[in-house]
């Protein structure tokens, strides 16, 4: 797939903005704080619906302005598409689709697809349980964006449930009278929770083998990843009913400690996904380095991974991340992404760059907000 056009309105920093990428690298230069994440961020955003950096949209939306408007123009293996998302301060956004506006958010999911790799992503290893989980649920939504329904299906029961187990912590009704909403809730959390679940390991079954061998091919073969998806379901058996069951023998299991702590303590919400090299915690006694590589292999092998389900290779995001990595690893890098897909690169220089990689990509300077091009590299971007 390729992205060719990217319009923005009021989005972050950018008041107006259309950049046409004509090559499949682009090199985006500025010094901090200008825009270079921000562009990055209006991308991800429609591949994920998500952004790394904040929750709500009026946070995207620039100052003094109401709404924000993100239109790009694509290519995939089948056909061209126009697409757009239009956020707002107060109120729903808009997502539609050559020309229709779609009923439902979640059917954009799909339109481009993405992988964004920045600093903040050694949180996967560094950071708590939640971070891996939010990691992962963006990976299987990629790959199968019905996800997204599951996964929201899910919360919404977990959110329902959670409110009546605070009023029995808290006195506000008895258990007697709870009884039947709560057995309601729970059927419905087995079997939201169990599609996600099954979901979930299916997706990290088929991308640890492939971070593995990225893995040892960064290091030199000196490093060997393990990936564990650790549901706190434990299930050996992939088959719906006997998940569901071992689910709710759980859940009857952990009833009174429930209603004393006022919250759901058993499901897919406290998955952990567990990271090892060479058998050994990777969070724990992995150096700094080791968890570059780590990371950088499994974004490598999500990248992998989309272009065999998906059929189009998505595009490689990468947010600044040069610069924390030591020379080796910036070399595999950019040989691995040489000519695999069209990659976007932000930096504060180019010095990083080889004289083929600088001749080869299409060189974009940020300043402000305002995109240019940048055809006075010696002069200014390197200084």
């Amino acid at each position: 797939m390729y992205l060719h056009s990217l319009y923005l309105q009021d989005f972050r920093n950018y008041r107006e903005q259309r950049v046409t990428f004509e090559a499949p690298k682009t090199i985006i230069v500025g010094p901090n704080a200008q825009g270079k994440s921000n562009l990055l961020e209006a991308v991800e955003l429609l591949a994920t619906l998500r952004s790394h950096r904040v929750s709500r949209d009026r946070d995207l939306v620039r100052q003094q302005a109401q709404t924000a408007r993100i239109e790009a123009q694509i290519q995939r293996s089948y056909g061209d598409l126009d697409a757009a998302l239009i956020l707002r301060t107060q109120g729903r956004r808009t997502a539609w689709r050559n020309q229709e506006t779609l009923r439902r958010q979640l059917d954009f999911l799909g339109t481009l697809n993405a992988v964004q790799f920045s600093c903040t992503d050694l949180e996967l290893v560094r950071g708590g349980p939640e971070t891996r989980r939010h990691w992962l649920d963006a990976l299987v939504m990629q790959l199968e964006p019905v996800y997204a329904h599951i996964l929201s299906q899910y919360n919404k029961v977990l959110k329902q449930r959670n409110a009546l187990l605070r009023k029995l912590k808290r006195g506000e009704m008895q258990r007697r009278e709870t009884a039947p909403q709560l057995a309601v809730w729970d059927a419905q959390l087995v079997a939201h929770g169990t599609r996600v679940t099954r979901r979930r390991a299916r997706v990290l079954r088929r991308l640890a083998p492939i971070a593995q061998t990225w893995q040892q091919r960064i290091s030199g073969a000196a490093e060997t990843l393990t990936t564990a998806y650790q549901p706190h379901v434990v299930w050996r058996e992939d088959e719906v009913q006997a998940v569901q069951q071992l689910f709710l023998q759980q859940l009857q299991q952990r009833a009174i400690a429930e209603q004393h702590q006022g919250r759901t303590l058993v499901g897919p919400h406290r998955d952990e996904i567990a990271f090892q090299l060479n058998d050994v915690p990777a969070r724990t006694y992995a150096s700094q380095g080791q968890q570059r590589t780590l990371v950088l292999a499994l974004k490598l092998a999500e990248l992998e991974l989309i272009e065999q389900v998906v059929g189009d290779a998505p595009l490689l995001l990468l947010d600044d991340v040069l610069a924390e990595l030591d020379l080796q690893r910036q070399h595999q890098l950019l040989e691995t992404i040489q000519a695999r897909c069209q990659t976007l690169i932000t930096t504060t220089h180019l010095q990083t760059f080889a004289s083929d990689w600088l001749h080869s990509a299409q060189v974009l300077a940020i300043q402000d907000g305002q995109v240019s091009p940048a055809n006075f590299l010696a002069n200014t971007i390197t200084r």
